[in-house]
Order: structure tokens, then sequence, then C-alpha cells
């Protein structure tokens, strides 16, 4: 039996998101340490420019859903893949502050036509009845991305020499991303002769939504409004943390040992998301961000309470298992309440928003580091707003069509 063409999408989509996260949202973490060992600047001034890429990337979120749904995902694609290639290729090369802070610009271009957003607008003409399972299992690419990225960034690093080993980065995220884009990314299955989902003619059946939204309407409506503001905590919270993670494990472990955390940090993700796939279409998403939020703020608690060797690695691979599951379910959920039809718009104005909020995340734990010179008070913060988080996320449950 032939596999459906949209299958194919779905494993492109996974690379993509493996590239953009290993070299992107995870490699930012040792770029920032390393940038910040090399030149003696101070962890503030650095995560200043992980901002800058955070920033970046939101506000380039709803051009590109625009611009996938316009023209396809190609154009946009090749153009990320080439823009991320050039950003890291110069992080390992800066020597002064604004040299940083372009290098992370470009890297934020390249994420945002690498992000869920992209990943989700491009699969969403693909699939109708498994679209969460589609877009679940695509981002599959990004735990496997947080498994590779780091330890392959610090192994090669200790052998190159971080200038040799971004290069090395850059030019393979460009090679992989530019043949995706040419070989396998297509717009949507009827220029292939194709239906969603892969369904004969006669099985497929048109999605009907509950209601016509338009996106001033959806903007006005408290579920929306919930979810932009949910998940730009939880997503604040999440980048932030993970910006520093190899900062704050480096004040406990050696390289190796870090490498080996952070990896099981996105090996837990990537268990996580696995599940999610599993089940994405039959779950309440919203119950099961809520369970996540509060999972990853007890994590960041026990790290700030007891910061001895057992406790941080044991609630690295918690917060672990809460970090696709974050990143994931805001499509889904926007998906569902929204439908099929004003997904594209709807969500790219979303996750503009959503991203905005989370690009505070790094300077957030940068300066209360720098502040107080240690993580622990930022760790408290941190899951004091998980827990807001997820009481906002339940309180848009409530009236989802409101």
């Amino acid at each position: 039996m032939q596999v459906f063409f949209g299958w194919r999408m779905v494993a492109a989509c996974m690379l993509c998101s493996l590239m953009g996260n290993a070299l992107g949202l995870f490699g930012a973490g040792v770029y920032l340490h390393q940038v910040v060992t090399a030149n003696g600047w101070t962890t503030g001034v650095v995560s200043g420019a992980v901002t800058m890429f955070h920033v970046a990337s939101a506000l380039l979120l709803i051009p590109v859903g625009s611009g996938i749904r316009n023209v396809g995902p190609r154009p946009i694609i090749a153009v990320s893949g080439v823009a991320l290639a050039c950003g890291v290729t110069l992080i390992g090369r800066v020597t002064t502050p604004r040299e940083a802070y372009f290098a992370f610009l470009l890297m934020g271009i390249g994420w945002a036509g690498l992000s869920i957003t992209a990943v989700a607008t491009t699969l969403a003409p693909w699939f109708d009845r498994y679209q969460g399972r589609a877009v679940s299992i695509a981002s599959l690419g990004a735990s496997a991305g947080g498994i590779l990225g780091a330890p392959v960034l610090l192994f090669g690093i200790s052998r190159i020499g971080f200038a040799a080993t971004t290069l090395a980065a850059g030019c393979c995220v460009s090679v992989v991303i530019l043949a995706l884009a040419i070989f396998v990314l297509r717009s949507r299955p009827q220029d292939l002769g194709l239906l969603p989902d892969g369904l004969p003619v006669r099985a497929h059946a048109p999605t009907i939504d509950r209601r016509n939204w338009t996106l001033p309407s959806a903007l006005r409506a408290p579920a929306l409004l919930s979810v932009m503001a949910a998940f730009g905590i939880g997503m604040m919270v999440q980048i932030g943390f993970l910006t520093h993670q190899i900062a704050l494990l480096a004040q406990s472990f050696e390289r190796f040992s870090v490498s080996l955390v952070v990896s099981s940090t996105a090996l837990a993700a990537f268990a996580g998301r696995a599940v999610l796939a599993r089940f994405a279409d039959d779950i309440d998403a919203r119950v099961t961000a809520a369970v996540a939020l509060v999972v990853a703020a007890a994590s960041f608690a026990a790290m700030a309470a007891f910061p001895i060797l057992p406790v941080l690695i044991g609630a690295n691979i918690i917060f672990g298992l809460t970090v696709g599951n974050v990143t994931t379910l805001s499509p889904i959920i926007v998906r569902r309440e929204f439908g099929a039809k004003a997904f594209g718009s709807v969500f790219g104005v979303a996750s503009c928003a959503i991203q905005l909020v989370a690009a505070l995340g790094p300077s957030l734990y940068g300066i209360l580091h720098d502040a107080f010179g240690s993580y622990a008070p930022a760790l408290i913060v941190a899951a004091v707003l998980d827990i807001l988080a997820a009481t906002i996320v339940l309180a848009g449950r409530r009236n989802p069509s409101a």
C-alpha cells in the first residue's frame, strides 16, 4: 500500500524542526556559555542577544504563516535555513557584543521559518482528522534536536574549537534544509491529485467549523486570549531555562556530565512528545497543558530548594517531560477551538504574541542571576509563573467558544 505523501511532509518537517532546535533553541545555551567564557562578558549582556533571537523570530511568525499559506513552504523554509546557517557560522567568530547580537538576529530569522508555527501551517492542508497527530510527530524533531544539538556542539568545540564547529554546523543545516525544500516540500495535497489524510474522494468530508471565526472576533475571544497568556508565560519560563541550562549545570558538573544531563532532558522531552503524538486526538489539551505546567513548576522549585546533584539531574529530566507538550499543545488547542479555516491567521497572531512574551525569558533569568549571584531566585520566579500559566489555561476552558 502506497504511503500518503502527507507523511513524507511530516518527516521533512521533523527534520526541519530538528535542525532549527538543535542549532537554534537548544544551541543558544551553548553559544551563550561559549561567548561569555571566551570574551569575558557578563551573562546579562549576552542574554540580551538571545532575547533578540526570540523577538526577531516572534515578529516574523505572522508573515511566515501567511507566506507559507500563500506561496507554499519551499521558499520560506529555504530562506530560513540559509539565515540560520549564516547566524550559526557567525556566532563562532564574534569579537564584540554587536556582532553577537547580529548573529543571534540571523538565527532568529532562521528559527522563525523552522518553528512550530511553520510546521503546523505547512501541514495544515495535508491533514484534517489526524492534524494533531501529524503536528505532534513532526514536533518530535524538536526533541531530537535537543538530544543531539548540545552534545554534538560541545563535542565539536572540545575537538576542533568553537569557530570550526559552528562553521561545520552552518554548512550542515544549509545542505539539509535546501535539499528538503527542493526535493520534498509541497504546498498542498491537491497539487498531487490527493486529498487531506490520504482519503479517497468519496471518503473525504470537509471539516465543518462550529463558528465562522474571523481574526478580529478570535482576538476578542477569552479562549484565544487565555492561550496567548498561558503559553506566553509558559514558553518564557521554558526558553529562559533552556538558554541558561548549560550555565546553571556548569556550576555543579564538568562539561561531559553537562552534555549528558542536557541530552537526558531532551530525551525526556522526546518521550513526552511521543506519548502526546499517540493520544493527541483523544485528550483534553487544556488539562494536559495545565498538568505539564504544574510539573515544570515543581521541577524548578526542587532545583531552587535542593541544589544537589541527584535533585538537579532528576528535576531536569522531569522538566524535560513537559518541554515538548508545552510547545506543541498551543496549535492543537487553537485548531480545535477555532477550526481549520481560521487556523493560519489566528495561530499566526497567537504564536507571535506567545513568542514575544517568551523572548523575555533569557533576559529574565540573566538579570536575576546577575542581581543575586545565583540561579535560585530565577527558578523560584519561574515556578510561580508556571502555576499562574496553568491557572490561566484552565480558566479559558470554562467558556471555549466565547
